[in-house]
């Protein structure tokens, strides 16, 4: 997940810019940036914030420190702008379940997108659209990921204070059950047999769902040696057939969670 590269601006002169670029999302990872408030002032003495159009209209040209991106590539204009931005930046974050791993929309790969434009729209030859929705990572090297669906705004703060430190990010690398157990929850799969992503879902939200006694729908994605196959058994013994098995699946990260039933090497 992580890359050669997350180290702070050379001394010398000028604060170190920050650019923030959107591709196909709902905008919920730029919002969590905005919903910093307090601590969003406190780093806007210590970053110029270059180019972040969901917060200003005004642009500054780059080259820039630090890009953070959301968003996923499904046009072809997409697939070329960013390789301008990776051109352009010098640290490129992806934040989020669309940049990471091709967001909800990636549920096209699975199927024919000139069926879904004809059943959509009623001129479906004016839409200009790639057959897949993929993650920034597959067009450009991207230099650190930050997954959920949104980010936490705990880890965005994290990610941008190490940064301007010059160290590698403090990030969880474990399952939502981690976090279940700090808390001191009770386990919704023991409990109620209720449907839960907790064990396979990297950790990162601090066990929102389970909390209100709701499954985790593994919204920061698969975590590192997720045991699907186990985990997929144990959803079925709970009650749960083939097919709703594949839908609980089939969400935010579908194709990060496809990828792992499909290479054999949880």
């Amino acid at each position: 997940m992580t890359h050669p590269g997350m180290t702070p601006p050379e001394a010398g002169p000028g604060t170190p810019t920050l650019a923030v670029w959107k591709f196909a999302s709902c905008d919920g990872c730029q919002l969590t940036l905005l919903d910093c408030e307090d601590e969003l002032l406190t780093l806007a003495g210590r970053v110029r914030i270059a180019h972040f159009l969901e917060a200003s209209s005004e642009v500054r040209p780059g080259p820039y420190d630090l890009s953070l991106v959301e968003g996923s590539i499904t046009t072809a204009a997409d697939a070329e702008r960013i390789r301008f931005v990776r051109e352009q930046s010098r640290v490129l974050v992806t934040i989020g379940a669309c940049a990471t791993a091709g967001g909800i929309q990636a549920l096209r790969n699975f199927g024919d997108v000139d069926d879904f434009r004809a059943a959509v729209y009623a001129s479906p030859g004016y839409i200009d659209s790639l057959a897949t929705s993929t993650a920034i990572a597959e067009h450009v090297p991207v230099d650190f990921e930050l997954r959920g669906c949104p980010i936490d705004k705990g880890q965005l703060i994290e990610l941008i204070t190490a940064f301007l430190a010059g160290r590698k990010p403090r990030l969880p690398d474990t399952s939502v059950c981690t976090e279940c157990k700090r808390r001191g929850l009770t386990c919704v799969m023991v409990a109620d047999g209720t449907p839960c992503l907790g064990p396979v879902t990297h950790a990162g939200c601090g066990a929102l769902c389970p909390a209100v006694r709701r499954g985790c729908y593994g919204c920061f994605g698969p975590m590192a040696g997720a045991n699907l196959p186990a985990l997929t058994r144990q959803l079925r013994a709970d009650g749960m057939s083939g097919r709703s098995v594949d839908l609980v699946l089939s969400t935010f990260n579908v194709t990060a969670f496809r990828r792992l039933g499909e290479d054999g090497s949880q």
